[in-house]
Formats: C-alpha cells, sequence, structure tokens
C-alpha cells in the first residue's frame, strides 16, 4: 500500500519532467523563443558587461574600499534556487535523454550505441523535443546564474575581465547548442548540472554559517568536471571523423575554443588562489613561531 503513493508520485514526476506535451513539443525558434535570437545573446552579454563595470566604478566613488555593501539573505536565497534549478534540470534531462533513446533505438540498429547518441547526434537532427526543451531551461538558468556576479562586486569589491568573460561564455556556449543541434551537450549538461547542484547547495550551506569544508570543495568539483567534459571532447572528436559525422561541429569546434579558454582563465584563478593561501598559511606558521 505504501509503494503505491510513492509510484504515483514517481510517474507524475516523470510525466512532467519528460512526458508533458510542452517538453516533447518543443521547438527551438526565433521567432517563439524567448532569448533565441542573436541580437538578444549580444545585447544580454553587452548588458551584463556595462552593468558590472558601472556598478563597480559607482561603489568606487560613492563608498569607502573596505565597507562591503550588506546583501542579507539575498545570496543565499540565490544558491539555494539555483541548487534546486540545477537539480530539476538534471533530473530533466536524464529522464528525457532515456525516454529519448527508447523511442529512437530501432532508428539505430547496431550502427549507434546510447553513448555513441550522447556524444554525437546524428547529422540532420533539430533543436526539438525532450532534451532540447531542457537543453532550453539550461540556456535560460545561465542568466541567472551571472547575478552571483553583483554579490562578488558589492561584498568584496571585486571585478575582472577574465570573469566577467568565465560567466559569459557559458550563456554563449548553451545558445550555440540550441542553435545548431551541436553534438555532446546532453552531457555537458547532465556534468554541469550536477556540477552546480553539488557547489550551489555548499554555497547554501555555508551562506548560513555552518561549517564549511577542510579542503576547497567547489574548485575540485569543478575540476573533475573539467576533466569529464575533455574526455568527452576527445571522444566527439573520435565518433566524427571515424562514425560518419556529428550534428552541429562546427559549434563545437567554436565551442572547445571557448572551453579552452575558459580552462585557461579556470587554472589561472586556480593557481591565484593557492598562491594566496599557501602565502597566508606560511604568514600564520611564522606569527605563531615568532610568539
Amino acid at each position: 500500500m505504501q509503494s503505491q503513493p510513492s509510484s504515483f508520485i514517481l510517474h507524475h514526476l516523470k510525466y512532467i519532467l519528460s512526458e508533458h506535451p510542452t517538453v516533447i513539443g518543443f521547438r527551438w525558434s526565433h521567432a517563439q523563443s524567448w532569448g533565441a535570437t542573436w541580437v538578444f545573446l549580444f545585447s544580454s552579454v553587452s548588458f551584463y558587461f556595462a552593468l558590472s563595470a558601472t556598478l563597480h566604478i559607482l561603489l568606487l566613488i560613492f563608498r569607502h574600499p573596505t565597507h562591503p555593501v550588506p546583501c542579507g539573505p539575498i545570496p543565499a536565497l540565490h544558491s539555494l534556487a539555483m541548487s534546486l534549478i540545477s537539480a530539476t534540470i538534471l533530473a530533466g534531462t536524464l529522464t528525457s535523454a532515456s525516454a529519448e533513446i527508447r523511442d529512437t533505438r530501432w532508428l539505430w540498429g547496431r550502427s549507434k550505441t546510447p553513448l555513441q547518441w550522447l556524444l554525437c547526434f546524428p547529422l540532420g537532427t533539430r533543436s526539438s523535443g525532450r532534451v532540447f526543451f531542457w537543453s532550453y531551461i539550461f540556456y535560460l538558468s545561465r542568466y541567472l546564474h551571472v547575478i552571483r556576479t553583483f554579490f562578488t562586486i558589492l561584498r568584496r569589491r571585486r571585478l575582472s575581465l577574465s570573469q566577467l568573460f568565465t560567466n559569459s561564455i557559458p550563456i554563449i556556449m548553451s545558445f550555440l547548442w540550441l542553435e545548431f543541434s551541436q553534438s555532446f551537450q546532453v552531457l555537458e549538461i547532465i556534468f554541469t548540472t550536477f556540477t552546480n547542484s553539488v557547489v550551489y547547495g555548499y554555497r547554501f550551506w555555508t551562506e548560513l554559517g555552518l561549517p564549511t569544508a577542510s579542503y576547497p570543495l567547489v574548485a575540485n568539483v569543478e575540476i573533475i568536471l573539467l576533466a569529464l567534459n575533455s574526455i568527452c571532447h576527445f571522444g566527439v572528436l573520435f565518433l566524427h571523423i571515424w562514425g560518419g559525422g556529428c550534428n552541429g561541429i562546427g559549434a563545437w569546434v567554436f565551442n572547445s575554443i571557448l572551453n579552452g579558454a575558459f580552462l585557461i582563465m579556470f587554472f589561472k584563478s586556480f593557481v591565484k588562489r593557492r598562491r594566496i593561501r599557501r602565502k597566508a598559511m606560511e604568514s600564520t606558521a611564522t606569527n605563531v613561531k615568532s610568539d
């Protein structure tokens, strides 16, 4: 008796995530999908750069550098919302990918496995259906992701060009996924949303003043994500050359370049943070010895 309500709930959730008419009938369209034009993409990214720079300059002029602007519970609520949104997109992508494989596997025969489909869409694939619906939701969530930049400016009074590029690159990449029905996007969404649900959940935890991890959790999770992405990129290249071609390979090449730029900026930031942390530990050890 107890299993019936739980099975009903799971069935209903599965229906909402992968069988709802809105999900199945989705189609990426410049006319019907909000934010689906090149003008919107470049305008929104430019506005993000301009607003971040303006806020930073205003704070430098009108507020003392040692006095951060209090944000109250807003950063914690943002982290909680992003963690829940990421978990929802993750669940939706997993159930939708499973349903698409179930419904279209008979077309492949023995020429393609589910992993090959996840890495390499067949030529002629259009941005419509279940997985592209969740790809679209993921694209929209990238605009919510950049709000964290403003918390950094208000609290820490720091702004760098690399930070703006790092936050805007995912917006551009996820737009290209939809615009060109790019291969590999399903796995990248799964990796990224899983990482975001963990990282933002951890940030919500620390925003509440609860104990932090004894190791750099966020940096370690992001390194694992980058490693998985790099491995899968080699898989896409292999399947495109020796497997008959992958859809949206031009966008994938441009995406790989953006990923490379993101990787360089991430490791530069990671090394810089490690260096600052090491100097702080050495300074603390020196003070302890002198006492």
